[in-house]
C-alpha cells in the first residue's frame, strides 16, 4: 500500500502553502510517515528544495513574497528532478490569482496538478463563476478538460469533489466513495494535494500511486465519519484514520 511506502521511505515533503492550512498539513504528512517543511522565504527554498523528494506549492494565500519563493522552488526542482505538485486553490477567484497559475504552469514543469472543478475551469480558461475557494458553479466538460490540460502539460491531473477524477492524458479513473463532511471543515483538500505530492515521490508508478492516495482518502472520509459526532472533531479523525491506514492498512 502506498502509505506503507511512504511510512517506510519517511519522504521529506517541502511544502509553499496557505497559512489556513499549514498545520493541518503537517500534522497529515507525519500521520503517514513523512517528514513536512513548511519553509517559503526566498533566501532558502532553493536549499530546502534540493534536499526534499517533493515539492508542493499551494497558492492559498497568495502574495508577492510567497509568488518570488514558488518560482524559485519550482524551478530549483525542476533542474534537479524533483517532482512539484500544484495545488491552484481558487484560481479563477481573481485576476491576480489566475495569472499568477497561469504563469506557474508556463515557468515550471508540474508532475501532477490537485484541483477542483472550479479551478480546473480557471486553468483550461472556461468560463466559471466561482465562489472564494469553493468550487463555484458553470458548465464544463469535466473528463475532456481535465484530459486536454494533462496533455498540455504533460502531468497528472486529479480533480476533486464528490466523485474524484483523475487523468495523465491517456489514462482516466474515476474514484467513488468519500463523506461530504470533508467539504465542512478547511484544509481537507490541501491535505490531500500534500498526501499526492508523498505518494507521487513512493515509487515509479504515479498514475497507479495516486488512483491509490484517492481511494484511501475517501476511506478515510467515510471512517472519519463515523468516528466522530462532531465536526469539531472531524480533522482529528482524519488524522487519526491517516495514521492507522499507514500502519495498519485496509480494515
Amino acid at each position: 500500500m502506498v502509505f506503507h511506502t511512504i511510512r517506510k521511505q519517511n519522504p521529506l515533503i517541502h511544502c509553499i502553502t496557505n497559512y489556513v492550512v499549514a498545520n493541518f498539513q503537517a500534522n497529515g504528512l507525519l500521520a503517514i510517515g513523512a517528514s513536512p517543511v513548511m519553509a517559503d522565504d526566498s533566501h532558502e527554498v532553493e536549499e530546502m528544495v534540493a534536499i526534499a523528494s517533493g515539492l508542493l506549492i499551494n497558492i492559498g494565500t497568495l502574495n508577492e513574497r510567497m509568488k518570488e519563493s514558488m518560482l524559485l522552488a519550482g524551478k530549483k526542482a525542476n533542474a534537479l528532478g524533483i517532482p512539484v505538485i500544484l495545488d491552484p486553490v481558487a484560481a479563477g477567484a481573481t485576476t491576480y490569482r489566475k495569472q499568477m497559475v497561469q504563469r506557474l504552469l508556463k515557468e515550471i514543469k508540474f508532475s501532477a496538478i490537485r484541483c477542483n472543478i472550479g479551478e480546473l475551469a480557471a486553468i483550461a480558461n472556461v468560463d466559471w463563476q466561482q465562489k472564494g475557494v469553493d468550487s463555484g458553479s458553470g458548465s464544463i466538460s469535466l473528463e475532456v478538460e481535465a484530459q486536454q490540460i494533462a496533455q498540455l502539460y504533460k502531468c497528472i491531473v486529479i480533480v476533486t469533489g464528490e466523485k474524484d477524477f483523475i487523468t495523465d492524458g491517456k489514462h482516466q479513473q474515476w474514484v467513488t466513495g468519500g463523506n461530504s463532511q470533508m467539504t465542512e471543515v478547511t484544509g481537507t483538500g490541501c491535505l490531500l494535494s500534500a498526501i499526492c505530492c508523498a505518494s507521487f515521490a513512493a515509487g515509479d508508478k504515479p498514475f497507479d500511486q495516486l488512483v491509490e492516495t484517492l481511494s484511501l482518502y475517501k476511506k478515510v472520509a467515510e471512517q472519519a465519519t463515523s468516528s466522530s459526532q462532531y465536526i469539531g472533531d472531524f480533522q482529528i479523525a482524519v488524522l487519526n484514520e491517516l495514521h492507522r491506514l499507514s500502519k495498519d492498512g485496509e480494515e
